[in-house]
């Protein structure tokens, strides 16, 4: 059975941020795990990238937080940078509607003066990664004793980047009574290990992230900016001029507009959100369902227990916010053994997704041009002898007489059947400009940038370094990347070339990093003791 986020315990402050941010229907983890958050009990969610697990820790941390309590009461870490940004985006998305709570992020390679300037406020959520939280509390500039709530997201990553030592550090110091939610893809033994002896009695949550088996349905993307988008929109219906296709939109407010929209352009084509009564959208899937509707516009609502089994042609208006509901939304089309299409209308700045998505079913998705006014109308007359065709095999009423009585006024039997194409034949359309993203200036920046790196490393903005581990321990350019990272709050980015020898790394490392490293500084890896020096030249 189908749930809505309106069905499950939370505050109705959550239910209206969530419908304002457009979500309406909660992933499986979130269904299932967020009610046994709030209750309070310690759990393990078993859960991929893409299945919307940030949500599901997230709304029970911000409804279970004492604003009138000047302290951090909730603590989430994640293994990298880039994760825990990325949770810190998702959270504030919610907090926007709590506008009390304070929350902030502390990662490595960020200036320390930021993060005293954020910690002396109190935050009431703090999201960070193991190594730099370590080091707050070695300096005492973070207060722990107060959280209630420590969610470990992507623990399994923790583990293969070393910060085992780190995360048990961190346990050992929050209060005993706190409430620890894990999430991590695989349950290796270290994981099993923490949950037996920092967790109480947790109760295990699975949920796999949903496969598709796309072999017949062919996915691919136009890349258009956000305002020509209508524009795009109404070529690719003239150019598919499909029978039945759902159009996925992110909000209600587009889902209404595009309706309107197609309506005002003689589409049979009607809404499906959330806002609507249940008869409502009963109304409307029926007239779907009977092919009175070719065009259903909609919002996620639909994208689970929609039982259409001939949707020809999927179409994302927008990119969903979790690759699951990508999933759930192509899952409408190729189905009962029939051919499928998803087409999804992309921003430049959100190509890249395109890379995660493709990977994430396992498919190609195709870069598509955008189709021209002679091209589209190629297609449409192709469509229209195709199904003129297949209306001439149908059993029809005999006109033989009236045909007959036309043709004694002398009417040739060419001209009446030009006469009656005419009248039937698809007109060649004009459409609105649409600007075509070209990846030419895109390329130039790429270019300029690498061309500045070359001059600037001629102009020694490098200084070089040497690490005491070498190749017969186990050192390689990615473990020194996780070394610097952890140990020094320094990214890859900032690492030059590196020269790896039997003892000993050497490295360069960006001018501007080097103030990060701490004088005198020795830490161990795999029970050698290490040390990092300047070579002078």
């Amino acid at each position: 059975m189908t749930t809505i986020f309106d069905e499950l315990p939370i505050l109705e402050t959550t239910k209206e941020a969530l419908k304002q941010l457009g979500f309406e229907m909660p992933t499986p983890i979130q269904a299932l795990t967020i009610p046994k958050i709030i209750e309070g009990l310690d759990l393990i969610g078993q859960a991929q990238t893409g299945t919307g697990k940030t949500f599901a820790y997230a709304i029970p941390m911000v409804e279970k937080t004492d604003t009138t309590k000047e302290v951090t009461q909730g603590l989430i870490l994640a293994p990298t940078r880039e994760l825990t940004v990325q949770v810190y985006k998702e959270i504030l998305k919610l907090v926007k509607f709590y506008p009390e709570l304070k929350v902030t992020t502390i990662v490595g390679g960020e200036s320390y003066e930021r993060q005293f300037r954020e910690l002396a406020k109190h935050p009431h959520i703090i999201v960070a990664t193991p190594g730099r939280i370590i080091d707050h509390i070695n300096r005492g500039t973070v207060d722990l004793s107060n959280v209630s709530i420590l969610t470990l997201d992507e623990a399994d990553e923790m583990l293969k980047m070393g910060f085992q030592e780190d995360v048990e550090t961190i346990l050992k110091t929050i209060p005993s009574t706190r409430q620890t939610v894990l999430f991590s893809a695989t349950i290796p033994p270290f994981i099993k290990k923490i949950a037996k002896q920092y967790q109480k009695r947790p109760e295990l949550i699975k949920v796999e992230a949903e496969t598709l088996t796309v072999d017949k349905t062919t996915q691919g993307y136009f890349v258009v900016k956000e305002g020509d988008k209508p524009k795009l929109l109404k070529r690719i219906l003239d150019f598919e001029n499909p029978k039945t296709a759902i159009i996925f939109c992110n909000t209600k407010a587009d889902v209404d507009r595009i309706a309107a929209a197609l309506q005002e352009e003689n589409f049979t084509a009607d809404a499906l959100h959330g806002d609507l009564k249940q008869a409502q959208r009963n109304y409307v899937m029926n007239r779907f369902r009977n092919k009175q509707l070719s065009l259903l516009i909609a919002t996620d609502v639909a994208a689970r227990g929609l039982d259409v089994s001939d949707v020809e042609i999927v179409i994302n208006y927008d990119l969903p916010q979790q690759d699951e509901i990508y999933i759930h939304r192509i899952g409408r089309t190729g189905r009962a053994g029939k051919k499928g299409k998803a087409i999804s209308l992309v921003t430049p700045g959100k190509r890249q997704m395109i890379d995660v998505l493709s990977k994430f079913t396992n498919a190609e998705i195709k870069k598509l041009e955008i189709p021209t006014e002679e091209v589209i109308y190629r297609q449409r007359l192709k469509s229209f002898k195709k199904d003129l065709k297949k209306s001439i095999r149908k059993e029809v009423p005999n006109h033989l007489e009236l045909l007959s009585d036309i043709l004694e006024d002398d009417l040739a039997k060419e001209a009446l059947l030009n006469s009656l194409l005419d009248n039937v034949i698809p007109k060649q359309k004009t459409y609105d400009e649409i600007e075509v993203v070209s990846n030419k200036k895109t390329r130039e920046r790429r270019s300029e940038r690498n061309n500045k790196s070359q001059k600037t490393r001629g102009l020694n903005t490098y200084k070089d370094f040497t690490l005491n581990l070498g190749k017969k321990d186990g050192m390689t350019p990615q473990n020194l990347f996780r070394i610097m990272e952890k140990e020094f709050g320094i990214y890859s980015k900032n690492i030059g070339d590196i020269k790896l020898t039997s003892t000993a790394t050497v490295f360069g490392l960006k001018k501007e990093t080097v103030s990060r490293l701490k004088k005198d500084k020795t830490f161990r890896y795999n029970g050698k003791e290490v040390s990092l020096k300047l070579i002078k030249k």
